[in-house]
């Protein structure tokens, strides 16, 4: 097994250098593309989230590898290889494994335990599928890894600790008080519409919030989203809950109304200025509405009622990578702005489930156990070349017997082949059972080269085998 994995994650980068190194769609095709250019990859494909951008290779060479990986990240991120370099962690075979098993358990995550992780590792799996840069050793690892993710969250306690990372974010905003009663009857704007942008619409409506307005560059998948949220088993299932579809240049409109704002979009851009959250405050005061957090710290302000204590009116979650939402909100007063640099730090200090180690352990017997198949599957063009080898020697051996004793009649003929094929598969049986058992082993990848030097195997016909069982591995993800 030759797997490397080059990349980045919150653990390893500042959140300043993740946001300039997000890949978008068409990028991380680019890159996959490149990737199989590069002389020492054979496959490869692409985990990028809003918090890891990783780059996983099947290579013949470590260093050039690793060189080449690294120069093809910095080139398509636009960060300079200087300066990337640094912040870069590379794994390489058994340790590239653990980690991918573990980044799938969510013990990597941001929030421990989160499952949101293994529907970005299917999704990296389908692209180097759809691209066919993903070849039978990335098919069998994330294959594999979807099935350990959820084997921890189904035979541990994981998801006691694994909140997405909307509810964390969430609670976040929410500080001491519980999420439910901070959200009650409060009015959400969610803009975008992806699979993130879905999961907090969902989050908020289960919260107790009163509506939700989705925004969206694509307003029918907008008025998809609103349709679910209030469909009679949907996530709010109660009743006075309301959601709409709104336009992206209604945004401005809507946010002088929300109480809650959630972007996750893969904008390039910024979708919502300190300026716009300024506007959207002061709108509020002058239509009487809402007043301005000046107002709402003075429990004696005439301008209505005393609002929240804490003087924030407009409560902002950014789970965008790059970021949607200006950093300078952060300075925006009546407002509080959560993004994943907030995240980030606040992760640092929360507390691991006493079932993380449960699922340590879990990935520690999952990697031993991939590492065998592997080891194991890398001899099975070698057995079975020898095994073709075997039956070519019967077959010119039967015709010989035919040209000597021309009078056999074909029962005879028929229970010599038997014979013959019985004596040497009994022969070739124990040896190749256990050379598979020996190849599992650490270290019995030179089991394969003693068979090819015992038995004078041609290296091309096990070359051949190994293609046809490389060709097209068409397989979906778990």
């Amino acid at each position: 097994m030759s797997l490397l994995v080059v990349g980045l994650s919150h653990r390893s980068a500042p959140v300043s250098v993740l946001e300039r190194a997000a890949l978008a769609a068409d990028a991380q095709a680019k890159l996959l593309h490149d990737t199989l250019a590069a002389e020492p990859a054979t496959e490869a494909t692409v985990l990028a989230t809003c918090n890891r951008i990783e780059l996983y290779a099947d290579v013949d060479k470590f260093h050039a590898g690793v060189a080449e990986l690294s120069t093809l990240l910095a080139r398509h991120t636009g960060v300079g290889l200087d300066e990337l370099t640094p912040y870069l962690y590379v794994h390489y075979e058994d340790r590239a494994v653990h980690h991918l098993f573990s980044v799938a358990c969510g013990l990597d995550s941001m929030v421990v335990g989160e499952g949101q992780i293994l529907g970005q590792i299917k999704d990296a799996l389908a692209l180097g599928q759809e691209l066919h840069t993903a070849g039978r050793l990335l098919n069998d690892l994330f294959q594999q890894a979807l099935r350990v993710g959820k084997r921890a969250h189904s035979e541990t306690g994981i998801d006691k600790a694994g909140q997405s990372l909307v509810t964390f974010g969430l609670e976040q905003l929410a500080r001491d008080t519980p999420v439910a009663d901070w959200a009650a009857g409060k009015r959400a704007l969610v803009i975008g519409a992806g699979s993130m942008s879905s999961l907090a619409a969902a989050t908020l409506a289960r919260a107790g919030v009163a509506h939700v307005a989705v925004a969206n560059r694509t307003v029918e998948r907008a008025r998809r989203l609103a349709a679910i949220l209030t469909e009679p088993a949907g996530p709010a299932a109660r009743g006075g809950f309301t959601a709409s579809a709104v336009e992206m240049t209604a945004v401005a409109d809507e946010l002088s109304r929300a109480d809650v704002v959630v972007s996750c979009t893969g904008a390039t851009g910024l979708v919502l200025t300190a300026d716009a959250i300024r506007l959207a405050l002061a709108a509020r005061t002058d239509a009487g509405g809402r007043r301005d957090a000046l107002c709402a710290v003075d429990e004696t302000c005439e301008d209505g009622p005393a609002g929240p204590a804490d003087g924030v009116v407009l409560a902002l979650l950014d789970l965008a990578m790059p970021r949607d939402i200006d950093a300078a909100a952060h300075g925006v007063e009546g407002a509080r702005l959560v993004d994943i640099e907030t995240l980030a730090e606040a992760s640092a200090d929360a507390p691991m489930a006493a079932d993380v180690d449960q699922v340590r352990s879990i990935v520690s017997d999952e990697v031993a156990a991939f590492g065998a198949a592997q080891r194991a599957a890398h001899i099975t063009p070698t057995v079975v070349a020898l095994r073709t080898m075997a039956a070519d020697v019967v077959a010119g051996e039967i015709a010989r017997l035919d040209g000597r004793l021309p009078d056999l009649d074909d029962k005879q003929r028929a229970e010599i082949t038997q014979t013959v094929r019985r004596v040497v598969d009994k022969l070739l049986h124990a040896p190749t059972v256990r050379v598979k058992e020996l190849a599992s082993t650490p270290g019995g990848a030179g089991y394969a080269d003693a068979l090819r030097e015992l038995f004078d195997l041609d290296p091309q016909a096990v070359a051949a085998v190994s293609r046809a069982d490389t060709r097209d591995p068409g397989r979906e993800p778990a």
